[in-house]
Parts: structure tokens; C-alpha cells; sequence
């Protein structure tokens, strides 16, 4: 367990033991672990707003906690939200890469959700050329969200059953949120940039759902769970 601070709030995070990386492994472990008392969180302010955070295969230290700061600064954590709007977050390292993202969710008068904006917040060792970054953060992103909100492939009598987009839904242009990437500076030599981002967006969209009042969720899509998004 190892504590965060933003501010003058200090969390207390649990973490998981570090294994593989790869998208399935940290989506089954997020769903196996993801519950309101899988984080616990102490505040000096008495109201504060829970801080709901996964921390996947990674050691809380440097490169972890530089990259949760800065997202949570950047995204206003602790600031509060208007009505039917809610906050998610969740940190991942992968290919030597650590990114940290805020999903911010907002709730529609229909009861459908709408994923608003989406802060990363990226260590890549030097950025060698921060427009590529960011804009690999803004895909990775966009990739994972077509698979946390309708990706699912499903077999029957040994076939897959879907065949092309009309039955594969992919996230659509209108569907997606705005992004903002913030890199953190570092002398280290540069790691991967281009699938680093795409595990940690259903993790923080997740707790973003719980955050607003929603069910733990524990399977995905989310769209099979009956949670739409517009």
C-alpha cells in the first residue's frame, strides 16, 4: 500500500503485484479488483471527494507518482464538478512508459453517459518529438475506448459471429472526447509511446462510472452491461 498526496489530501492506494502488461491481463485484473472498498481513502477534509484509483502492474514510486500528480493537477482533481459530472482516474506502465489519465463523465437527461475529456499524462524518457506523443496518447486512447464501450467478439458453434463494422461497432468521431496530453519532463532515455496509453482509459472510465453513482463494473464492454454512451 503507498500513499498519494494532491494538496493537502493524502490517499491511501493499494497495488497489485507486478506481471504481465499486455491490455487483457490489466482489464481482467481491473475488473477483478474494482470495488468502492478497494481504495481507501484519508482525507484532512472531511468532505473531500473519494479519489478512485487503480493501480495496475506498477511500483508506486517516481515515475508512477510524477504522472499521477500531474494528471490529477491538470484535470483539477478535488475541484468540484457540476451536477451529473464525475471523475475517474487510473495509472499504468507499459513498454517502460508510465501514463496516467482522468476521464471526466457526464450523465445526459436520456441516462445515456458521455465520456467530456480525457487528461494523459505521459513519461516517455526525453521526448523526441512531443507532437507524436501526444498525438499517439490521443489514438491510444480512442483505440481503447472502442474496446471498453462495444468491443465484443463473441463465438457461436465455434465461429466468431460478428463479421464487419455494422456488427463491430468502433468508436465514432462524434463519440470521441477531448484530450489533453501533458509530458513529463525526464533526462531518461525515450521508451515506447505506441500502446502505452490505450490500457489505462477503461480503468479511469470505470471508476468515473462508480464515481457518478454507478455499479462497480467487472465486465466489458460497457455497452453489454447495458451503460450507453452518446
Amino acid at each position: 500500500m503507498a500513499e498519494l498526496r494532491v494538496g493537502d489530501r493524502a490517499y491511501q492506494i493499494h497495488r497489485l503485484d507486478r506481471d504481465a502488461t499486455r491490455l487483457p491481463y490489466t482489464l481482467r485484473i481491473l475488473l477483478e479488483n474494482l470495488s468502492p472498498a478497494f481504495i481507501r481513502v484519508n482525507s484532512s477534509l472531511g468532505s473531500a471527494a473519494p479519489l478512485h484509483v487503480v493501480i495496475l502492474p506498477v511500483l508506486f514510486e517516481g515515475e508512477v507518482k510524477a504522472v499521477l500528480e500531474l494528471a490529477a493537477k491538470q484535470a483539477g482533481w478535488g475541484k468540484p464538478l457540476a451536477q451529473g459530472r464525475s471523475r475517474g482516474i487510473a495509472v499504468h506502465e507499459s513498454f517502460n512508459t508510465f501514463v496516467a489519465q482522468v476521464a471526466e463523465v457526464s450523465r445526459r437527461k436520456d441516462g445515456s453517459l458521455r465520456l467530456e475529456r480525457v487528461v494523459c499524462a505521459v513519461d516517455c524518457g526525453v521526448a523526441v518529438n512531443p507532437n507524436i506523443i501526444a498525438m499517439q496518447m490521443e489514438s491510444g486512447i480512442g483505440y481503447g475506448l472502442s474496446a471498453a464501450l462495444m468491443g465484443a467478439i463473441t463465438l457461436k458453434d465455434g465461429r466468431v459471429e460478428q463479421s464487419n463494422f455494422h456488427d463491430y461497432p468502433v468508436l465514432r468521431i462524434n463519440q470521441m472526447p477531448r484530450v489533453e496530453v501533458h509530458i513529463v519532463p525526464s533526462k531518461e532515455k525515450p521508451s515506447g509511446v505506441g500502446e502505452p496509453a490505450t490500457p489505462v482509459i477503461a480503468p479511469a472510465l470505470a471508476n468515473a462510472i462508480l464515481a457518478l453513482g454507478g455499479k462497480p463494473v467487472r465486465a466489458l464492454p460497457l455497452s453489454a452491461q447495458g451503460i450507453t454512451f452518446s
